[in-house]
């Protein structure tokens, strides 16, 4: 029975264990991008930014690649607002005290946002201006 056979195989490859690693994986990622969300503003407006987007790239841009390329920076955002939102929060976690380093850190971390938000709106500024003069 091939069923069968197929069932030893992966079995016998762990298989099982892997795909149990990465349902683990899946739920902890989505359990942070919960937690994200509930608990910072920015990251719930980047989410609407890129709702708002997936539109207007279809608009601004007709071949598939532009549009990847018009939302990956704001996918970027997501992915940088996620890691600073984690930096702030284990921050605040190791002291509740002002310390200039932890400070200097978390400034570093927004500042990662803030250029990752110019470099989205200089994209999408070139996008519009191109759609434009067409």
């Amino acid at each position: 029975d091939i069923c069968a056979r197929l069932r030893r195989i992966v079995r016998a490859s762990g298989a099982g264990r892997v795909m149990k690693r990465w349902w683990a994986a899946i739920a902890n990622s989505w359990n942070g991008i919960v937690a994200c969300a509930r608990s910072e503003a920015a990251f719930r407006e980047e989410i609407v930014a890129l709702i708002l987007a997936i539109p207007a790239a279809m608009l601004l841009a007709s071949d598939p690649w532009k549009r990847a390329l018009l939302l990956a920076p704001i996918v970027l955002l997501l992915v940088i607002e996620l890691l600073n939102t984690a930096i702030e929060k284990l921050c605040d976690r190791i002291t509740g005290e002002f310390d200039p380093a932890i400070g200097r850190v978390k400034d570093m971390g927004s500042a990662a946002i803030g250029v990752t938000l110019l470099a989205t709106a200089a994209v999408w500024a070139f996008a519009v201006v191109d759609y434009v003069r067409m």
